[in-house]
């Protein structure tokens, strides 16, 4: 299968002091094989600078093709995913968090074994191999396990970061899953429905992590939790569609 475009589908709310950091990394990425970037910001109806950061990025760096969506209403990081993997026009798709979280420069690392025939599916994981992680929760930390387990008994997978923010999806697959969580149900709903799909292959590769405080703007709670188990009880034991 030929690959031209790489859709880089970015959820932004409230981010209007990072969102410049993350897309100059974007920017200065050189993807393999010549493949395009195509840059999807969908602002979830941010309250601070955000749109106003975006624009003018948008302006000022007209050789890096930026398609800019937005919510008139906050409705979530999932439903802000469901409208970038919508408007993506490229073959492949990967969800990059608007923080400074994860490294672009690891687009190589996901793309390789898509770009090599193996993959339909890569997940980043900031649990194995021996890249930089920054040490914060422990209880974070155990409770993503949890759900990565859970996540597995019902998938039959044996990822070891089910809620990583680096997903790479072939776009004719992900496109195809219905998908209906709003919020950060949207980990669990994805890898449940995409493991049904006959024939997936899906890989996982050892990610960086620079993981964020409160303080400095982390945004998911230990009510997201609970939802995750939710969700992965609703697509996985139930297989709700």
């Amino acid at each position: 299968m030929q690959y031209q475009t790489l859709s880089i589908v970015i959820p932004a709310y409230n981010e209007a002091k990072t969102i410049h950091l993350i897309l100059n990394k974007v920017k200065a990425v050189t993807l393999p094989m010549n493949l395009r970037k195509e840059v999807i910001i969908v602002n979830d109806c941010s309250k601070d600078g955000t749109e106003e950061a975006i624009l003018r990025y948008k302006a000022e760096n007209p050789d890096l093709q930026i398609n800019y969506l937005k919510h008139e209403v906050n409705k979530g990081k999932g439903a802000a995913l469901h409208t970038g993997i919508k408007g993506a026009q490229g073959e492949l798709i990967i969800i990059q968090d608007a923080d400074l979280e994860y490294d672009p420069e690891e687009y190589e690392l996901l793309l390789r074994p898509v770009l090599s025939g193996q993959a339909d599916v890569v997940y980043g994981s900031r649990f194995m191999g021996g890249n930089p992680h920054r040490i914060l929760f422990f209880w974070h930390t155990i409770g993503n396990k949890f759900l990565t387990f859970l996540s597995n008994v019902f998938s039959n997978l044996n990822l070891t970061d089910m809620e990583t923010c680096y997903k790479l999806f072939r776009a004719d697959l992900i496109k195809s899953i219905p998908l209906k969580e709003q919020r950060f149900g949207f980990e669990p709903e994805v890898t449940q429905k995409v493991a049904r799909i006959k024939g997936v292959r899906i890989y996982e590769v050892g990610i960086s992590y620079y993981g964020r405080t409160y303080e400095e703007g982390k945004k998911i709670g230990w009510k997201d939790g609970f939802r995750a188990i939710y969700c992965i009880l609703k697509y996985g034991l139930f297989r709700a569609a």
